[in-house]
């Protein structure tokens, strides 16, 4: 999980490369480093920490860095700790190279290269591609053709930049397994591993393929595709609605919290319609009408807080149109050699549509080739891997989130669900035309509920007090709620460093009760729902241990604050769409608890966004 930056122009590239970096920040941030030509040789600074200690670095010897062709990189370790000598670009005599993936036979290809003669300053596998390269050119002094004959060496998914002394006018570029994107401009040309990095110079992209490699010049762009010359389309986004400035707010994951409304309401607006409340609008995934007609069973695959997602999806696509729903973790589904129902639509969901664990379990499914197979991606970017390479997207309209910890994205997958559910249940004739209307209407609540939720912030701001020194604390939930209790203890563990765990709250009584003390926090999520009474139970066998209760509570459920039981009231909502306006206040506890104990809130310690490695 690392970015790339790259790019050949006219003009010095140095302040690119390194603002490219720091919008690429949340992709990694262990070190950073950039090399460029310059009078016919390789100006290197790295850096271990933020992107900003590079700024530093760099603006001591500004005249080093003047240079028209460059490379630049963000690291997230997976080869060697976070040190200088591990931080990109890695260089063999006259090539640097910027490395986005893991190589898996690095270790073979290593002992074949030391025992050439070559010299290895670092604990990476990226070093190995630098010596391949340099070692290849030698024989072969063409950079593409170089490049090109490296990778078949390679076993694994990878990104790569590479530039040469010899070649100052060529931008190498590939992209296997994991994302890039060129940036087209007048006179330059740029790479990045988001196209985020580059919307200050470009606002059109050219998305690689799967196995494209790319040589880029000043005024041109050639893509080769298994050795042959092919033609991608340019695209051109609207760089205003990529805005990822923080605003006003201190930390990118509360302005995206506060987001959170806008972001439901243009979801939703894929399917509702003002002018017709009752039913879903006629253009809403029309022409995969056919495809959904002959779903039987619906399979999610996802990682982290899309996991967490696509429980939700379980309990709703079961409980309101009888579908059966399996959900299971990206990376362990694909391990397993599982069995794919035939007729099933295969539901991945990702943020970024670049989550490498996400992506091999769609491949590996569509090798089953399963009789009636639809997938499906739930994604956050249309440009992505995942949603060039399924049969259906549906969008997620949240707009850039930065924030590491996912909010936006969280709530809006959800809202997505929804729909897709009620799309699925109105063409098979599985809901009736009053169960449509019933919950089309508190849809059209949604938006006003979670703003009218994001008024708990005072009130969460003082509760998050009682977690400052924590070492442990458990999230309790039942029926929809226990998937949210899931996702708070992730977010909690996330930014705060508070060892964090949840639990269906009728589990208690079979093993975490041993856990339960006056110094552990026990966070309860109690809309007043058909399981609010169970619930009510579960909470007095952890106040008769002595726990401390901090409850989540709807307004008509009546509860009332007394020792050791905490409660904050959340807007009342229907016991459907309570998971996405009750994970407003989980969001905002684990915010402020992070704050107080004064950790890096958007880019927390060893995690990043986009994880695009195994």
């Amino acid at each position: 999980m690392c970015g790339i930056v790259g790019a050949v122009a006219e003009r010095n590239i140095a302040n690119i490369l390194l603002e490219g970096l720091k919008r690429l920040e949340y992709r990694g941030y262990d070190s950073a480093g950039l090399t460029v030509i310059r009078d016919g040789a390789l100006h290197r600074e790295r850096q271990v920490g933020k992107v900003q200690a590079l700024v530093d670095a760099v603006a001591v010897n500004p005249e080093f860095f003047d240079g028209h062709i460059g490379i630049a990189h963000t690291r997230w370790a997976t080869h060697g700790e976070p040190a200088q000598r591990n931080a990109h670009p890695h260089v063999s005599g006259k090539i640097a190279v910027v490395h986005n993936g893991i190589v898996e036979n690095y270790a073979e290809l290593k002992e074949a290269l030391i025992a050439k003669g070559y010299e290895f300053t670092s604990q990476t596998d990226t070093e190995v591609v630098a010596h391949l390269i340099n070692d290849i050119y030698k024989a072969t002094p063409d950079l593409l053709e170089a490049v090109r004959t490296v990778i078949p060496l390679l076993h694994g998914a990878f990104a790569l930049g590479v530039i040469h002394v010899d070649c100052p006018e060529e931008l190498i570029t590939v992209r296997l397994g994991s994302p890039l994107v060129i940036g087209v401009g007048i006179g330059e040309n740029f790479i990045a591993s988001d196209q985020l990095a580059l919307l200050p110079v470009t606002n059109r992209f050219m998305y690689l393929e799967e196995g494209d490699i790319a040589k880029l010049t000043r005024s041109s762009i050639q893509v080769y595709a298994n050795g042959v010359e092919v033609k991608r389309q340019i695209h051109e986004i609207d760089a205003a609605q990529h805005n990822a400035d923080k605003g006003e707010f201190k930390h990118y994951m509360l302005k995206e919290i506060y987001e959170q409304p806008d972001a439901v309401a243009r979801t939703l607006e894929m399917a509702l319609d003002s002018d017709e409340p009752t039913k879903l609008r006629d253009d809403f995934l029309q022409r995969h009408e056919a495809q959904l007609k002959g779903i039987k069973h619906v399979q999610v695959i996802a990682c982290g807080t899309s996991y967490h997602s696509g429980l939700v999806a379980k309990y709703w696509f079961e409980s309101l149109i009888r579908v059966p729903c399996s959900v299971e973790v990206a990376s362990e589904f694909r391990y397993r050699n599982p069995v794919v129902i035939d007729n099933s639509l295969v539901i991945c969901i990702s943020q970024s549509g670049e989550t490498a664990d996400t992506l091999s379990a769609l491949r590996d499914i569509q090798k089953q080739s399963p009789v009636g197979l639809v997938s499906l991606a739930l994604c956050n970017v249309p440009t992505s891997s995942l949603v060039r390479e399924t049969d259906v997207f549906l969008p997620t309209l949240a707009g850039p989130e930065i924030g590491v910890a996912s909010t936006k994205a969280f709530t809006t997958q959800l809202a997505a669900l929804m729909l897709l559910l009620l799309k699925v249940g109105v063409i098979q004739r599985r809901m009736t035309d009053e169960n449509l209307r019933t919950l089309l209407g508190q849809l059209q609540q949604l938006p006003g509920q979670l703003h009218a939720s994001l008024h708990l912030d005072a009130p969460i701001k003082v509760m998050s007090e009682h977690f400052e020194y924590k070492k442990s604390c458990l999230f309790l939930g039942r029926g929809l709620q226990f998937p949210i209790a899931l996702e708070g203890a992730l977010k909690l563990k996330e930014i705060s460093y508070i060892h964090a765990e949840g639990y269906a709250a009728g589990e208690l009584k079979h093993g975490p009760l041993a856990l339960v003390d006056k110094d552990m926090p026990i966070v309860v999520l109690a809309p007043k729902d058909s399981m609010f009474d169970k619930l009510k139970a579960n909470m007095q066998e952890v106040h008769a241990r002595h726990g401390e209760l901090f409850v989540f509570a709807s307004q008509s459920s009546q509860m009332v604050a007394e020792d050791r039981l905490h409660v904050v009231y959340v807007p009342d909502v229907c016991e459907t769409l309570a998971p996405i306006v009750y994970s407003v206040p989980v969001q905002l506890l684990s915010y402020h608890v992070a704050v107080m104990r004064g950790t890096d809130v958007d880019q927390p310690r060893n995690l990043a966004k986009s994880v695009t490695v195994e």
